[in-house]
């Protein structure tokens, strides 16, 4: 299986049509067609599933897209990489994480960095802990913010300066909105919006949550932002970090936070015995100088 292949099997997918994927690629649509025809042989297993007018992917190919994405992202890493010029510091840092306040610190160090090297760029991916695991583990990004991270034997990590308090985010007109913090008993057969990493992760606020008499959760969401919309439509108070939506002025949601009070700690990690290019080296310094600082 070749790299080109890849390419194209990606152009199809993306296209969801033979010809369109052709134009795209500028070849011929029989090329493409052939192409296609043996890189199934090749699997052993079909990878559309061909209409009148379009192609959808078979399981198998779902798979293959995933792994095809994450090939090609780690190809081009490593290309840029050694295709940067000795003598200058140039290049990509990735950076993966969820959403958090306390991420101010990176954010620091970025610009650092990009004050004295401003050929560095950077790449945030957003994600649970599972997903910037999986793609730490894959050599994709180069470091992790992570809380409660599971397994340290793997990792380096050094702990941000910030923490992150939880809370409830709620409508200001909501019943529990006069109360100047929330205890698990006022949320007892009250409408519950939490991520699902909240509900199924150990860690402090799966243990606050589980004294809640009767949670009904009603929705779960991954995006702050998105569980904000559900709480102003009324759908339940979202279970959150503070700071992470805008709750001054004439806003519609307020923020309370859990009493007793939870707050997590969140670390910058890395694989160990990891070969770091010139940036990532200079982010991991400019970093390590801020976190001291502090």
């Amino acid at each position: 299986m070749e790299l080109r292949e890849l390419r194209y099997f990606l152009a199809v997918a993306r296209e969801k049509n033979i010809t369109r994927a052709a134009d795209a690629l500028y070849i011929s649509q029989p090329s493409l067609s052939k192409q296609m025809q043996n890189l199934e042989k090749e699997i052993g297993s079909p990878l559309f599933v061909r209409g009148s007018r379009s192609v959808a992917l078979t399981e198998t190919g779902m798979l293959l897209k995933k792994r095809a994405e994450e090939l090609l992202e780690l190809y081009e890493k490593t290309e840029a990489e050694l295709a940067a010029p000795a003598e200058t510091v140039c290049g990509e840092v990735r950076i993966g994480g969820g959403e958090s306040y306390a991420l101010q610190t990176v954010m620091q160090a970025a610009k650092a960095v990009q004050d004295n090297y401003p050929h560095v760029t950077f790449r945030f991916f957003s994600g649970d802990a599972d997903d910037v695991t999986e793609k730490l583990d894959r050599g994709l990004i180069d470091f992790g913010v992570m809380v409660d991270l599971p397994d340290t034997s793997q990792y380096n990590a050094l702990r941000l300066p910030l923490t992150d308090r939880w809370g409830v985010l709620m409508r200001r007109d909501s019943p529990l909105a006069e109360k100047e913090s929330i205890s698990p008993s006022d949320l007892t057969g009250q409408p519950v919006l939490a991520s699902r990493q909240m509900l199924e992760k150990k860690g402090m606020i799966n243990e606050w949550m589980r004294r809640i008499g009767k949670m009904d959760v009603r929705a779960t969401f991954n995006l702050v932002y998105n569980a904000s919309i559900m709480v102003q439509e009324g759908v339940g108070y979202a279970i959150t970090l503070e700071k992470l939506i805008n709750t001054t002025g004439e806003s519609a949601l307020c923020f309370r936070p859990l009493q007793p009070e939870v707050r997590t700690n969140l670390d910058l990690v890395w694989k160990k015995h990891a070969v770091f290019s010139k940036p990532s080296l200079c982010f991991l310094e400019a970093f390590r100088a801020l976190a001291q600082q502090d």
